[in-house]
Order: structure tokens, then C-alpha cells, then sequence
């Protein structure tokens, strides 16, 4: 079988779009007919010449559906534990796991290869920071970049940075001290990037300078592109690199303009792959120029934070001069190590729970989904990450409107933090009437997001057909809103839950379960012990280190991910989402 790639999303979309359900009606999926080689839906990204986040599926052909072929009978077998569950087997190769009381049952199918890499992102500092009225302690100076995670500051003081809507600002108060704002992903090593920027003041006495950093190891090793900005209106471009605070020039220096005024836009575009690097600079006013100034190798960095450094050298006597940075853009980035998920796991979804008894009929929708690479809610989930192409319904309450494709996580407040409360039918811009009559309008604010439940009831519910409630519903027959109502009152079934002393085992978990945190520690109870889950996600499965990953759709990230940003997207280890796992349930 040749495992030829097919990079992004599920190639079955192009290869057998008449097949794709693309409206919330439970179905039933059968054999991909005719297609047997999947298609690329979509072209490789501009920049960087490695994908993003993407699907493979190797390519399949007729023997691939010969292997798959199902003999007579179908064997049932009742499995021990909790829940309790039924494999079914032909040959004595398992071809479906059931469980009792649930709709999900896990078939094989081709072996897929989920991956996320770094997402493009634009800060244009369309906030208003630090928020006063928070306490000291808690305010953030430069906040989150959208879909680039938080900036981190550091300088004499905090209140060396601030932003205004259209600029973060760094104040240049004390002479010969770097302020360097770098963004909290340690990952990067190839990157497209650029910032524009500019001083106030002409510097007087001595000269001052903003780079953009790259290879970013701390304030004293680093990799630079740094503009400086002289007494007598020139301005320079130097490439250097620092290492344990010793600086090397890794290019002439270039000057590129002369008795430049003050308040005069300037942009640094810095493209890195592998040990080459490129960089240039231009008035922001002017047109991009076509070639780069400066050309050159070196391997000391392999990866390391993106970010953006300022300095006023010793001797200059004008003090304080603002250097206000109106854009930093990253058009394409990779990380070292791409979290990637690789196994043959298909997640497929019963018109009712199953609820134990093997009959003709179910044997049937087996035997129908054996090979089938018709979307399953793996694929769905995956279709909401970064990159992902738009598709438009055909028919249906959305039809014309687009329900798969890459999703944010919410719109922006003031400070630039995002609101939650995107559920699925506002991604689609469509008002929505729920099995209780209650009636939900669009949101236009919304449009494109989908907040961590919001992404499981698009998945489950509207791609694969589980009724959905319009907010708390205790019957177990609807998936409510909430996170919190989802870990007691999903349809389906408890796989494990914490004893309130430590994550749960989970040893039955299983893709496609559900898998919900008390993430945030301020939204308990402490007089009561009342623990509050307020995040969920769907278990995915193990990534190429070993260790349990799940999609799910975060703040930090803007969007559904699978990824480290902003917290390690796994259940093993010490971080955030294993240490507070709270329940596992299956739909």
C-alpha cells in the first residue's frame, strides 16, 4: 500500500463530495464508491515550503478494498470492564468496537497521520493594555497575539510597554537596556516574519535601535535583524546574532536611508530555513523591494521564540523616546517537532446506543462501514484546524453557509482576550431552533468561531447527527451547551472520573471520547469542595512520542488544536489538561 502524502485536510472531500453529509442529519456512512486515490483539496501554503496543520491518508486502491472485504459470519463477542463493550470480529480481526449505551464505535479503516504545525498570524495591537483596573500582579502589558500565543515583556520596568489600539508601545526611558518582547512558543525553527515600526524622536548623543529576534533563546543568545536609527537621521541594517551575551555581525552593515524623519514607519522581514536566512528593511510607505539585502548561513540557533527587541545605546541624551510597533506578522512558520498522531482508527456514529444485543441490521451497517472513508468524527474534528479549507452546505438550514473550514475560538474584547460563547450554529452565521422549540439567532461577532463545547456540538452534533439542547439539559439524550452539563448529563455513557485526588486512569479511553477538565481553579467552589469542569475536547489518540492528545478548541490558540501552544494539548505528563482531566464520557 503506498503511503504517498496528501497534505491538509480529508482528501474524500474532493475525491466523493456528493458522499460527504454536509447537513446535522445522523447517517449512516457506506464504502467510498469509484474514488480510490485521494485528492489534494487544496494547494501547499505560500512561504515555507513544508505543510501546515494537515490529514494524510496514504493512497488506496482496489487492493487496499480487497484486503478489507468482511467474511461470513460476523462474530460477537461481549468484552470485560467498564462500560462494558462488544468487539466484533471476522476472521479473528477485530472490525468494530462497541460499547453499550453509546453511538460511537471504533472501526478500522486507512491509516491517517494528523499533524498541526505553526499557524500564520497578524498582531496589529487592536486592544487596549495593561487593563488598570486589574491588580498589578495580574495585568498584561502586551496581552495575546492573536493565534500567536501571549507575548512575554521584559525590561527595566513593566511599564516600559503598554499597548493603544493600533500600537504596542515601548518606552526607551533608561540608556543601554534591551527591552525585548518575544512570543511564548520556543518551537519555531523555519519562519517567515516581519514588524513594522517607528521612533518618535530622532535619537540624539548616541543612536537607537529595534530589531526583529528570531532563534530566540533568551535576552542574551539570540538571532537579529536590527534597524538602527542614527543621530543624523540615517538608518542601518545590521544581522547579527548574540550568544551568551557576545555579539557577532553575520552581514555588512547596510544603509538604507538617509536624514529619515522621526514618526517614519520602517519594516524588518526576516525569512529563515534551515541555517539560511534572509533579511531586508524598507520605508513601510515604500513597495516591499524584490531581493533580499542580506543572504547568509548559520546553524548556531535551530529553534527558538519570535519576537521583537529596542534599545537606546549608552550616551543617547533625548530620553524617553517611544518606539510604537503598528504590525508583527508571521505569514508561515513551522516547529521543530510538529505534534503528529499516526493509527487506523475511524470513529463512526450509530442512529441510537447500542445497547448490547447483535442484530442483522447492525451486522449490516458494519459490514457497511468496512473500508469506508466517507468522514468520520476524526475527520470532522480535524476540519476546524488551522488551513483548513471552507465548505459551504448544499442544502439544509445552512445551506450556503460554511460549516467545515478553519474556526477561531471568539471575537476580541477591549483588552484583546476572547469571548467564549461561539457555539456551532453562530461559526455558521445561522439561527438555530432546538428539539425544545427554543430559537437561537445568529451571531454576526461569531461568525467562523467555535468555542471548546461549541466544537464538540459541531462535531457530534451537527456533522454526526446527536441531538443538541439549547443550554443545561439533564435527559441524557441531547448534548447540552456547557462543558459542565456535558460531563454529567452528555448522551452516552462515563468511562472514568476522578475520585477528586487525582486524574482519572482512563484505561478504557478510546478515540473520540469526550474528555472535559477543570482547567480554571477560580471557578470553584471552595466552601463546598465543588470542583467545575469548564473545558472539553476529544480524545484523539497517541502522538509519535507516546502520549495521549486530544483536539480541542482553546483561547490561546484562537481555534480547534492539537497542539502545545498555550499549554500541552495531552493527558500524560505534569501539565495543565493531565493534571486536571475530571471525566471522560463516550457519546
Amino acid at each position: 500500500m503506498s503511503h504517498t502524502s496528501r497534505r491538509r485536510l480529508l482528501a474524500v472531500l474532493a475525491a466523493s463530495a456528493a458522499s460527504v453529509p454536509l447537513v446535522g442529519a445522523a447517517s449512516v456512512p457506506a464504502r467510498a464508491a469509484g474514488a480510490t486515490v485521494p485528492v489534494d483539496p487544496f494547494a501547499g501554503p505560500a512561504g515555507l515550503s513544508s505543510a501546515r496543520s494537515s490529514v494524510t491518508l496514504p493512497s488506496l486502491d482496489a487492493s487496499y478494498f480487497t484486503s478489507v472485504t468482511l467474511g461470513a459470519p460476523l462474530a460477537a463477542t461481549v468484552l470485560a470492564g467498564t462500560p462494558m463493550r462488544t468487539e466484533v470480529t471476522s476472521g479473528g480481526r477485530r472490525v468494530a468496537l462497541l460499547t453499550h449505551g453509546a453511538r460511537t464505535v471504533v472501526v478500522p479503516g486507512p491509516q491517517r497521520r494528523f499533524a498541526e504545525n505553526k499557524q500564520p498570524f497578524v498582531d496589529d495591537f487592536q486592544r487596549t493594555l495593561p487593563d488598570l483596573s486589574l491588580d498589578p500582579a495580574d495585568r498584561a502589558y502586551w496581552g495575546t497575539s492573536p493565534g500567536g500565543g501571549s507575548w512575554s515583556t521584559l525590561g527595566p520596568a513593566d511599564t516600559d510597554y503598554s499597548v493603544v489600539p493600533g500600537s504596542g508601545v515601548v518606552g526607551l526611558t533608561t540608556e543601554n537596556y534591551s527591552r525585548h518582547a518575544s512570543l511564548r512558543d520556543d518551537e519555531i525553527t523555519d519562519v517567515d516574519a516581519r514588524c513594522t515600526a517607528r521612533f518618535d524622536k530622532i535619537p540624539t548623543g548616541q543612536a537607537c535601535s529595534f530589531g526583529l529576534t528570531f532563534g530566540y533563546q533568551s535576552t542574551h543568545s539570540n538571532y537579529r535583524a536590527r534597524l538602527s536609527f542614527l543621530t543624523s537621521g540615517a538608518v542601518e541594517l545590521r544581522v547579527e546574532k548574540e550568544v551568551d551575551d557576545t555579539v557577532t555581525q553575520l552581514a555588512t552593515t547596510l544603509t538604507l536611508g538617509t536624514s529619515v524623519p522621526a514618526g517614519t514607519d520602517w519594516t524588518i522581514r526576516v525569512r529563515r530555513e534551515g541555517t539560511r536566512i534572509q533579511a531586508k528593511a524598507w520605508r513601510s510607505a515604500s513597495a516591499e523591494p524584490s531581493a533580499w539585502a542580506v543572504d547568509i548561513t548559520d546553524s548556531t540557533f535551530a529553534k527558538g521564540r519570535v519576537g521583537l527587541r529596542a534599545l537606546a545605546n549608552k550616551g543617547c541624551t533625548n530620553l524617553p523616546v517611544a518606539l510604537s510597533v503598528s504590525r508583527y506578522e508571521v505569514d508561515a512558520a513551522n516547529w521543530q517537532t510538529p505534534p503528529t498522531v499516526t493509527h487506523g482508527d475511524w470513529v463512526r456514529v450509530l442512529p441510537e446506543p447500542f445497547d448490547g444485543t447483535w442484530t442483522p441490521q447492525l451486522e449490516q451497517t458494519i459490514r457497511g462501514w468496512a473500508g469506508s472513508t466517507v468522514p468520520d468524527v476524526l475527520a470532522y474534528a480535524a476540519m476546524f484546524l488551522a488551513d483548513a479549507p471552507a465548505v459551504t452546505a448544499g442544502a439544509g438550514p445552512a445551506q450556503g453557509k460554511q460549516v467545515l473550514g478553519e474556526a477561531g475560538y471568539g471575537y476580541l474584547d477591549p483588552q484583546g482576550y476572547r469571548y467564549e460563547g461561539a457555539d456551532f450554529h453562530e461559526y455558521m452565521n445561522v439561527g438555530w431552533t432546538f428539539p425544545d422549540g427554543t430559537y437561537t439567532g445568529p451571531s454576526s461577532k461569531q461568525v467562523g468561531n467555535l468555542d471548546c463545547s461549541g466544537y464538540t456540538r459541531m462535531v457530534y452534533g451537527y456533522h454526526m447527527g446527536v441531538p443538541l439542547a439549547a443550554g443545561e439539559d439533564t435527559s441524557g439524550n441531547r448534548i447540552p451547551r456547557k462543558s459542565r452539563d456535558i460531563a454529567d448529563h452528555a448522551p452516552g455513557v462515563l468511562v472514568d472520573r476522578t475520585d477528586g485526588t487525582a486524574p482519572p486512569v482512563a484505561a478504557l479511553l478510546q478515540p473520540g471520547d469526550l474528555v472535559l477538565f477543570n482547567a480554571d481553579s477560580s471557578d470553584d467552589d471552595t466552601d463546598t469542595g465543588t470542583v467545575t469542569v469548564d473545558h472539553v475536547g476529544i480524545y484523539l489518540g497517541r502522538d509519535a512520542a507516546g502520549k495521549r492528545r486530544f483536539l480541542s478548541s482553546r483561547k490561546t490558540v484562537d481555534g480547534p488544536t492539537m497542539s502545545d501552544l498555550g499549554g500541552a494539548s495531552l493527558l500524560d505528563g505534569t501539565g495543565t489538561y493531565a493534571t486536571k482531566l475530571h471525566t471522560v464520557r463516550r457519546i
